[in-house]
């Protein structure tokens, strides 16, 4: 019933069976044909072809979830004989936001690379809510976030921790009278800025002003709209993103403040259309997590990989 999961799992991860017939390097009726002999096995459509994108039906929703189970089992096998190997080949997933995949994997990615050249990377970039998701699936062995997944569902451990800032387009009038409260991006960069002595921006002063904010599934927002409402105010909400990359480079375009960790301000090249705030309260504070899954077989490239990283398992 299961044999040629693969082309079905396919045409569900693109929701369109011309790609995943591109994907899978076959011709499309080819893959039409496989995936109804499938369903004529199963007795059952998987997919409602009435639908643009293809939707799942109600039995093939349940095909999934045990397709993805199946991968698993697979995969934690597979991780298994991997070991015994001495990582003489297989393969490690991660996952992150733009943030981290751009400016926090790729020096240890280079060093696991050196050390295991036969083990094949895969990088996967994505929302917070869908690194969840594609851990919580087996698509993503490590991933590495600000958001503190679920401790009944994963595992984690701290890879550091940052704090939240605010950037705030140069050109704004708000700026002259707030001077004492800019922090430089070399203070940001050496942490000297957390010293008590250096106050945080009165947030209140900012109200009338346009915020780029991330969407709701993020922890940035939720954070930035607990100081908001801490500072007795809602932010004009200009734009919602997806990424604080894609905020912070709207800030430098001169729209708008955007809330920005200060692992971000301490990578990128310093913006001179930008200024910066220290930001109070708890909610400006938190750690940055690797995760994985719960249960699962935990593989030596994951602990090799964490070991580079972290210095520790």
């Amino acid at each position: 019933m299961f044999q040629g999961m693969e082309y079905v799992y396919e045409v569900y991860r693109e929701r369109s069976f011309l790609k995943a017939a591109q994907n899978m390097f076959i011709s499309q009726p080819a893959l039409s044909a496989t995936v109804k002999r499938i369903e004529q096995r199963i007795g059952y459509p998987i997919f409602d072809r009435s639908t643009k994108p293809l939707k799942l039906t109600e039995c093939g929703e349940r095909y999934i979830q045990s397709v993805e189970k199946i991968m698993e089992i697979q995969n934690d096998f597979s991780n298994f004989i991997n070991d015994l190997g001495d990582l003489k080949t297989g393969k490690l997933v991660l996952g992150g936001s733009s943030l981290f995949t751009s400016w926090i994997l790729p020096p240890f990615m280079k060093e696991f690379s050196t050390r295991f050249p036969l083990v094949k990377l895969t990088l996967i970039e994505e929302s917070s809510a869908k690194l969840e998701q594609l851990l919580q699936t087996g698509g993503i062995d490590l991933v590495i976030d600000n958001h503190m997944p679920d401790p009944a569902i994963y595992d984690s451990i701290v890879f550091q921790n940052e704090s939240l800032l605010l950037a705030v387009p140069k050109s704004f009038p708000v700026n002259e009278p707030l001077a004492p409260f800019q922090i430089s991006a070399q203070s940001i960069a050496d942490l000297s800025f957390l010293a008590h002595d250096i106050p945080p921006v009165p947030l209140k002063k900012l109200e009338q002003e346009p915020f780029i904010v991330l969407k709701p599934e993020n922890d940035t927002r939720t954070r930035a709209m607990e100081l908001c409402q801490e500072s007795g105010f809602l932010p004009r909400i200009l734009f919602e993103v997806d990424q604080q990359m894609t905020s912070y480079n709207i800030t430098c375009s001169g729209m708008g403040i955007s809330f920005i960790s200060n692992t971000l301000i301490s990578r990128v090249p310093p913006n001179p259309n930008v200024v910066y705030y220290k930001l109070g309260g708890k909610s400006s504070s938190r750690n940055v997590f690797f995760s994985w899954k719960s249960g699962r077989y935990f593989s030596k490239a994951m602990k090799e990989f964490l070991k580079i990283a972290v210095g520790k398992v």
